[in-house]
């Protein structure tokens, strides 16, 4: 079996950010040092779905252990809740303006 990597928080919005702005997988992946393109689609999956909790947890099987955002702090809740909603509001402004053309 191959080693885990592990990918800061900071390393998945900026590939879902990407993914969102059109650049391509291998893009992607040479840019931030992604070894694999199903962690992409991973994210994207967990990011559509509203678990962007799991970016900030580790390597491991708590996700089967229910360890999600009941236990982050207040302060980091909302601090997460406001890039979930930042992040919508640019995909709304993104869709409103191809829906004008």
């Amino acid at each position: 079996m191959g080693t885990r990597v592990h990918y800061d928080p900071e390393i998945k919005w900026k590939a879902v950010k990407m993914k969102e702005d059109g650049y391509a997988n291998s893009v992607i992946m040479d840019t931030l040092g992604i070894k694999n393109v199903s962690q992409i689609k991973t994210w994207m999956r967990w990011y559509r779905a509203g678990e962007t909790h799991r970016f900030e947890q580790p390597v491991g099987k708590q996700y089967s252990f229910h360890k999600g955002i009941e236990e982050l702090s207040e302060i980091e809740g909302l601090k997460l809740r406001i890039k979930q909603l930042e992040m919508q509001n640019e995909l709304l402004g993104k869709l409103k303006g191809i829906s004008k053309n």
